[in-house]
């Protein structure tokens, strides 16, 4: 299995999210890699690690996607392989709602997203998304277990 960390979708990756698809929900999964150290486009001096770059990004994206009516779900740091074989390990998990594709679409469209976006491309080393439906699964609550 060939895995490659990247920073931005390919043609066609591009080309098959704006086909239609799943109505409802999507939650993208993002395995993240980051820079040692952050590495702006416009050549800035900085002392901020990759991961605190893509923090910055990440505040404020979260502000956005609350907004389409989506949010963050879960992020956390990866700890260790625990099952599979894979060359690098990425640096960090997290799962992002948006409520229709069309939303994603359209905060990544958004001057308010445009005005972030250096964030994330100076603190990423390469990113792998996976776009999930039909969300189900384990849920704790105050009336116990529920499994679906």
């Amino acid at each position: 299995m060939n895995v490659e960390n990247r920073v931005t979708p390919n043609e066609a990756q591009i080309k098959g999210f704006f086909e239609s698809g799943s109505a409802g929900p999507i939650y993208m999964l993002n395995l993240l890699k980051f820079k040692e150290k952050a590495e702006y486009a416009d050549g800035r001096t900085t002392d901020l690690s990759g991961a605190e770059a893509y923090a910055l990004y990440a505040q404020e994206v979260s502000k956005i996607l609350v907004s389409l009516g989506g949010g963050g779900m879960f992020s956390a740091k990866v700890e260790r392989l625990m099952l599979g074989e894979v060359e690098e390990l990425w640096d960090s998990v997290a799962i992002a709602m948006y409520p229709s594709r069309q939303a994603m679409i359209e905060m990544m469209q958004s001057a308010e997203y445009q005005a972030i976006h250096h964030h994330r491309d100076a603190g990423l080393a390469g990113q792998l998304n996976i776009e999930t439906t039909d969300a189900g699964g384990v849920w704790l609550g105050a009336a116990g277990m529920k499994i679906s």
